[in-house]
């Protein structure tokens, strides 16, 4: 049985996930989940990328948004804000509000947080193992101008309540260079047979999980076709605004200069769309094998095709 390893953070990564399992519904597939996004609201723990994937796979998921519950409700969040309890600009529902009452008991009564995903799993059947990258507390934090000071806030505020529209001049994910791997994560690195970087957001999402210490240099040293698909098509982010971030770290908002960010250390493979074919030949340079396909997730069939391809390269890489 092939074992397979995917770094994922929310919405991109869960639907290539999905994908995923359709190209190859017998593999072992073990999700690295970011937990950078993770954050405490209304006294609760919401782990926006955890559940995400776990929404999406297990058939829950909001698929006109990509996050959040189907045929969702909002009579909690209204009644919050009539006591004039906020932030009423994240949105949580009232199916979503139970999943974290459940998780912040459960990590209230000592259980770690890997623990309390695969308890929460056990009701979605996601069909992969969901492994949170620490149980550690991490949060990524943003540094932007606001009001005429330059200040840090939390990145669910950077991302939904500012929408990104003030410039990040840097991305740190607070806590993470003290924190370690959860249990299994290391374990699932080294006896995989292939580790995939799905279009995730290159900075918050599989950036943040590569910067929990002895994650990337176990991926480095597994012996393992690494095989990344680029999250920029053309000149921008297929979803969400991954440019805006890449550029706090000094990344071009290319397809080439995702894969060198990552680098050959690291990456062995990477996929661009067809339209940035003409990035190949920089790609190779930088010493990752590098392919043109269809990068578009516009359906079940396109994304299963853009997993068949992603393991048809490491099959390259390791042949």
């Amino acid at each position: 049985m092939q074992r397979i390893v995917v770094l994922a953070g929310g919405v991109g990564g869960a639907r290539f996930l999905r994908g995923l399992k359709s190209a190859a519904p017998d593999a072992e597939v073990t999700v690295i989940g970011n937990t950078g996004d993770d954050i405490h609201l209304f006294g609760l723990k919401v782990c926006p990328d955890l559940d995400t994937v776990m929404y999406t796979l297990g058939g829950g998921i909001n698929e006109e948004q990509g996050w959040g519950r189907d045929d969702e409700s909002f009579t909690v969040k209204e009644e919050l804000a009539a006591y004039g309890v906020g932030p009423g600009w994240f949105g949580l529902g009232d199916r979503d509000f139970a999943t974290h009452i459940v998780r912040t008991q459960m990590l209230g009564a000592g259980y770690p947080l890997s623990e309390v995903t695969e308890a929460l799993c056990a009701r979605w059947q996601p069909g992969v193992r969901l492994l949170p990258m620490t149980d550690d507390r991490v949060e990524t934090h943003v540094a932007v101008d606001l009001d005429g000071e330059r200040r840090a806030v939390h990145f669910q505020e950077y991302w939904v309540r500012l929408r990104a529209s003030v410039e990040a001049h840097a991305v740190v994910p607070v806590g993470a260079d003290q924190a370690k791997p959860a249990p299994g994560v290391l374990d699932a690195i080294a006896e995989a047979d292939v580790v995939l970087f799905p279009p995730s957001n290159p900075v918050v999402s599989v950036g943040t999980i590569l910067a929990v210490p002895g994650i990337r240099e176990a991926i480095a040293e597994a012996g393992v076709p690494v095989v990344g698909l680029s999250p920029i098509v053309g000149d921008g982010p297929v979803h969400g605004m991954a440019d805006k971030v890449l550029a706090a770290i000094g990344v071009e908002s290319s397809a080439a200069a995702v894969a060198q960010h990552y680098g050959s250390g690291l990456l062995d493979g990477w996929l661009v769309d067809t339209v940035d074919a003409e990035s190949v030949p920089k790609v190779e340079d930088a010493g990752i094998r590098c392919r043109a396909v269809p990068l578009m997730m516009n359906g079940p069939e396109a994304t299963a095709l853009m997993a068949r391809e992603a393991l048809a390269l490491a099959e390259e890489v390791r042949a």
